[in-house]
């Protein structure tokens, strides 16, 4: 199935398919996980187009290139163009709020960071980016205190919030487009909480923003 922008009710969300901008380390526990240290300000980076699947159905990960990890955040939708944007800007252009996994290849991953390399290989792959159907603004509520959750098999392996963010997400919105312009139909992903593990071929997810959204899926077998 191609991946369009929905709302929560399955109906089309009429804005084009656009990148993804991503925000690294964004939870100092998740950077404390990995062994990297916590940064001073956002780590960015993209993943295209092609990476956007919907999270409603079951997605394939990449055979035979090593570990696929989970990591479970907070997406927005943009519907407005955001240039030099300040908070309140921001705040205006927000679409929709989801949820999506940003899917890593992580000993690519660490092959690549080891060689002083770009992390495209294990972040942008075709598929890399399962992502739900989109909530209005209004009824995600406050977005500095958004519970967000994944279990695997039926055992939580992700529960952080979004008040435990180094950078907010009003004011990530704001810092992305001091360097690149986010236009209508972009998504941002706000950065994972501490967790990220292996994901295997048959397991069965549930993905959620915990009172607001909540996703059902599984890893196709190979």
């Amino acid at each position: 199935m191609s991946y369009q922008h929905r709302n929560a009710d399955a109906s089309l969300i009429e804005l084009p398919t656009g990148k993804v901008v991503c925000v690294g380390r964004n939870y100092a526990d998740h950077a404390k996980e990995l062994n990297n240290p916590v940064p001073t300000e956002p780590i960015l980076f993209i993943k295209p187009v092609t990476s956007l699947v919907p999270l409603e159905e079951p997605f394939d990960i990449p055979a035979g290139l090593g570990a696929v990890h989970f990591e479970t955040e907070l997406a927005v939708l943009i519907g407005e163009t955001l240039t030099q944007a300040d908070e309140q800007r921001a705040q205006r252009a927000i679409a929709g709020i989801g949820v999506g996994l940003d899917l890593t290849l992580r000993e690519v991953q660490d092959q690549l960071k080891q060689k002083g390399h770009p992390w495209e290989k294990s972040k942008a792959f075709d598929g890399a980016c399962p992502l739900s159907a989109f909530l209005s603004p209004a009824t995600a509520g406050d977005l500095t205190d958004v519970q967000i959750r994944l279990s695997v098999n039926g055992e939580v392996r992700q529960d952080g919030n979004s008040a435990r963010m180094l950078t907010p997400v009003l004011k990530l919105l704001s810092y992305i487009s001091q360097w690149f312009t986010l236009q209508p139909g972009d998504v941002v992903l706000t950065g994972t909480p501490a967790g990220v593990g292996p994901v295997r071929p048959g397991d069965e997810l549930r993905v959620e923003l915990v009172d607001l959204l909540r996703v059902d899926t599984r890893v196709n077998n190979h």
